[in-house]
């Protein structure tokens, strides 16, 4: 099922027009950094393990790799089996954006909790733009009973107990922001769009709330511009 924005677009968007249409018409030209990909191998290793909780749990990812555009599909297929399912990598397109769920518990009854897993050690509020858009996609999709956050138990919680988990129920408040993701997804598929990279210029938002990987393109581009 074809989509125009993903999770990770619509987040890079939220910070940068400019990063927005090259993570989608140049992805080819973003840098990493060491630290950053072993904060990515971090992340991917506490959701493993999050996810290792759930033992019937069936991997949407492992069943078709990289032809995410075929996920929604079979998570429709296999939540509309009668009884319990849980699914990891959902997947759901709505409005043209596809996300991913982390995991997906379907009870009996057809309702669904979905949890989104963050490795830091507290709710911030960019873990939350990110759970507001995937609230919005499903809950347009499947009824959602819950939709919580689960991050990394600090040390001072895990002084207190072995949980390695803290899940925040955050539901009733990602219904609130509906409108306001609607409007931004129809701008930035208008970005997406365009055959032409945005003159954004670069600034304090290349490092907020994340290191941007384009930051060596936008500055050779300011410094060849500076030449005229």
């Amino acid at each position: 099922m074809p989509h125009l924005l993903s999770k990770s677009k619509y987040i890079r968007g939220l910070q940068c027009d400019r990063a927005l249409w090259l993570d989608s018409h140049a992805p080819r030209l973003a840098r990493y950094t060491a630290e950053q990909m072993q904060r990515f191998d971090y992340g991917r290793d506490f959701e493993y393990a999050f996810k290792s909780t759930f033992p019937d749990g069936i991997d949407i990812s492992a069943e078709l790799k990289r032809n995410v555009d075929a996920y929604p599909t079979l998570t429709a297929d296999l939540l509309d089996r009668n009884g319990v399912v849980t699914l990891f990598e959902a997947g759901f397109v709505y409005d043209d954006v596809l996300v991913l769920a982390d995991v997906v518990h379907k009870h009996a009854d057809g309702q669904m909790d979905v949890y989104e897993v963050k490795s830091g050690t507290s709710l911030s509020e960019t873990y939350k733009r990110d759970a507001a858009l995937q609230h919005y996609v499903i809950s347009h999709c499947r009824q959602v009973k819950t939709f919580s956050i689960v991050h990394a138990a600090s040390p001072e919680l895990r002084a207190h107990s072995d949980n390695p988990y803290v899940a925040i129920d955050l539901t009733d408040e990602l219904a609130l922001h509906h409108d306001r993701i609607a409007a931004r997804i129809e701008k930035m598929k208008q970005i997406v769009l365009s055959t032409s990279e945005p003159d954004t210029p670069t600034g304090s938002h290349c490092l907020t709330p994340y290191a941007c990987p384009y930051q060596q393109h936008c500055q050779l581009g300011a410094r060849q511009l500076s030449l005229f």
